[in-house]
């Protein structure tokens, strides 16, 4: 019997196109899963948001009407203003947090981007019906228990609803904004802005009311850092990856940030001497945008080593955010 070549060809391209089949096969059912894998965990970041602004709605609201309100307290910041205002007219709280805090959060809008400032409209109006229509107790009228634990469970609520990635208090927004613009630091900008309201509040009210608002203010700003361990107004973020050139990517287009990569090399690590070479990513951000940059990273690589650390202030470079696409 006489082999054609010609079906020696046919039998070849069959089995090339069987393997081809197979390959695609495979690539869909991982791309599949990866998909998935994906949803799940965008699925999980949008619930653990949405906890962390739920706990930090209600902190805060406890603090307000269960210490602050009934004794007739101010805090700093744009709570602190919604606070004199309501002490001075009588018009419901509720409704001056949404209208005082409304400018911060467009500008949010501009300054850092729209999933932010959603979240933080989101925040707002949650924290002004908490305060509208859930009843919470009043725990005491002792002044000193109220300016701390007071202070104590509005910075929670501050520090758990950034935690959520939003914010209730529009302060470190704009000042953001001005240091961005003018020579001072973010926290010249807020000192400035709450000696201001302390001020007011002396002069409306009494000395004593705005000294214990200060305690007030003081209780508050460190429970926030507490919260958010510790966190300045910048972070520097350091950044070793297997996928270093997607993470510098995303970090210049959805980020708007600059970024320095060194040249390194992997020491020791988990799977145990790995000496090879590797990108090293450093980014500047600012403590509002750390949890978006977290979640942006898990997408692309779960096992990323990230350092952060506490920079009181910079100067140069790109640390002006570009817009959002």
């Amino acid at each position: 019997m006489s082999f054609d070549p010609r079906f020696h060809q046919i039998i070849l391209q069959e089995i090339k196109k069987n393997l081809g089949k197979t390959h695609q096969h495979t690539l869909s059912r991982y791309e599949m899963a990866k998909g998935t894998w994906r949803m799940r965990k965008a699925l999980l970041n949008t619930l653990k948001s949405i906890l962390f602004i739920l706990l930090g709605v209600f902190a805060a609201g406890f603090g307000l009407k269960g210490f602050l309100m009934p004794n007739h307290f101010i805090d700093g910041g744009v709570m602190g203003i919604s606070l004199l205002i309501n002490n001075r007219t009588g018009i419901p709280l509720a409704l001056l947090i949404v209208i005082i805090n409304l400018p911060f959060i467009l500008l949010a809008r501009w300054q850092i981007g729209p999933v932010f400032s959603g979240k933080s409209i989101l925040a707002i109006i949650m924290l002004s019906l908490v305060i509208a229509f859930f009843p919470f107790p009043i725990i005491t009228n002792d002044k000193l228990l109220v300016a701390v634990f007071g202070g104590f469970f509005l910075g929670a609520g501050i520090g758990l609803s950034i935690r959520g990635g939003g914010v209730i208090d529009g302060t470190e927004i704009l000042a953001i904004y001005l240091s961005r613009k003018r020579g001072l630091t973010v926290g010249d900008f807020i000192m400035i802005f709450n000696i201001i309201i302390f001020g007011v509040a002396a002069y409306l009210l009494s000395w004593e009311i705005a000294l214990y608002a200060i305690l007030t203010y003081i209780a508050a700003s460190k429970t926030v850092d507490f919260i958010l361990e510790g966190i300045e107004e910048f972070t520097g973020v350091t950044i070793i990856s297997a996928h270093s050139n997607e993470i510098a990517e995303m970090i210049q287009t959805r980020m708007g940030r600059g970024l320095t990569i060194y040249a390194g090399k992997k020491g020791f690590g988990k799977r145990g001497e790995n000496y090879d070479s590797a990108n090293i990513i450093f980014t500047v951000i600012t403590r509002l945008e750390i949890n978006k940059l977290s979640i942006e990273i898990e997408k692309i690589d779960p096992h990323a080593f990230i350092v952060m650390q506490s920079i009181k202030d910079t100067k140069g470079g790109m640390v002006k955010k570009r817009s959002f696409k």
